[in-house]
């Protein structure tokens, strides 16, 4: 189990400091929750992202499930042991790849559209419509294997069963992940189904894991509300927040709207962890809207494609003109490789298709993450937030 403390509230918004202490350990929170999708960081050793400042992982249910599968896991001692993390971990539920593999691959959508409907984009989801590669039923979501075809099915029970057999600290229930482009209808119909699975997750659940409970409901203020207080409700020991899966610009402002909405009605001696959202820019007004936990791909979706993060913003090592500079990434940033590579020598190996190159821009990028949260956690300690 966990237990969270709050030590300190901003007398000038709603962030706050904390202390959630978990059977691998402590956070400190505010945090940012990088995602170890198939229990690996990219390009990085579980030792190089602790030592990038990173205190808890988030890794993806769906994956592991399907390769290299719960039991092998399970058989190796669970997950912290199985890739030599010692600190604390999450598993998400696997709600979103109802949605990647489903509406997402249908529209070619991710986290967010390009276009919201009501702009000439995508066409209208009604409810009662399935997508084309799966069906999601009151019981869950039948789909194929993206690797090998074979049928699976995952519902709030598997759901928890995998997630026990993977043995993270803290886990989330089922739920399921609405594009934006979703009629009200559909929305109401999927929110009721996933308060029944938030219920059916609760049942399910034997182990002594951490249980967070996720609220939905799109960009509907009253939906929202109502998810609040019925998620809120129920005796989780966290709470998740989906974001609406939108256009990105129009998300961003949906998103601060949903905080503004849902976090009020969620029981405050409780930590609440933002789903799947956030960039730099975003850190402050999440933290400043109460949230304790986030997670996000960008910092190390980004290394991947040659993309620094520096307190002057993006720096895309793909361009030719790097190959001049032979300054640090960011001449302010104490990590070791800022200390000890030029951006001429990163941009060459980015362009050379080096792998060294990804691994130093994510090990830079994973620092200057959990770097920019530790300020602003030292922001609220003085009053400044």
């Amino acid at each position: 189990m966990i237990r969270f403390r709050i030590t300190k509230k901003s007398e000038r918004s709603r962030a706050r400091l904390g202390i959630l202490e978990t059977p691998h350990g402590t956070v400190e929170t505010p945090a940012f929750v990088p995602v170890a999708t198939a229990a690996s960081l990219r390009t990085l050793t579980s030792e190089e992202a602790a030592e990038a400042g990173s205190q808890l992982f988030i890794a993806n249910t769906f994956h592991l499930h399907v390769r290299p599968g719960e039991e092998i896991v399970r058989n190796a001692g669970g997950i912290h042991r199985f890739m030599n993390w010692k600190r604390p971990l999450m598993t998400d539920s696997g709600g979103f790849q109802v949605f990647s593999l489903g509406f997402g691959r249908d529209f070619d959508t991710g986290k967010f559209s390009k276009d919201r409907t009501a702009q000439g984009g995508l066409p209208e989801i009604k409810r009662g419509r399935n997508p084309s590669s799966l069906k999601i039923t009151d019981d869950g979501a039948e789909f194929r294997s993206p690797l090998d075809g074979r049928k699976l099915f995952i519902g709030p029970r598997e759901s928890i069963a995998i997630q026990e057999a993977i043995g993270a600290d803290m886990i989330f229930a089922f739920d399921e992940c609405t594009p934006a482009h979703a009629s009200r209808g559909y929305i109401e119909h999927s929110l009721a189904r996933t308060h029944r699975w938030a219920k059916d997750c609760l049942a399910a659940k034997k182990s002594e894991q951490a249980l967070f409970g996720i609220v939905q409901g799109s960009h509907f203020e009253d939906l929202r509300k109502e998810s609040a207080g019925f998620i809120g409700a129920l005796p989780f020991d966290g709470f998740g927040i989906g974001g609406d899966l939108g256009d990105i610009k129009e998300s961003k402002r949906e998103m601060f709207q949903i905080l503004e909405w849902t976090v009020p009605l969620l029981p405050d001696e409780k930590p609440r962890h933002l789903l799947g959202i956030g960039y730099p820019e975003d850190m402050e007004p999440i933290i400043t809207h109460g949230i304790d936990l986030f997670d996000c791909i960008t910092p190390t979706h980004f290394a991947r494609r040659g993309v620094a993060f520096t307190r002057e913003g993006r720096l895309n090592l793909r361009q030719k003109r790097f190959l001049s500079e032979f300054q640090a990434l960011d001449d302010t940033c104490a990590c070791g490789v800022c200390g000890a590579y030029s951006r001429a020598y990163i941009a060459h190996l980015i362009r050379a298709r080096e792998i060294t190159g990804l691994r130093l821009l994510t090990y830079h990028n994973l620092f200057f993450w959990n770097t920019l949260v530790a300020r602003l956690r030292e922001k609220i300690a003085r009053g400044e937030l």
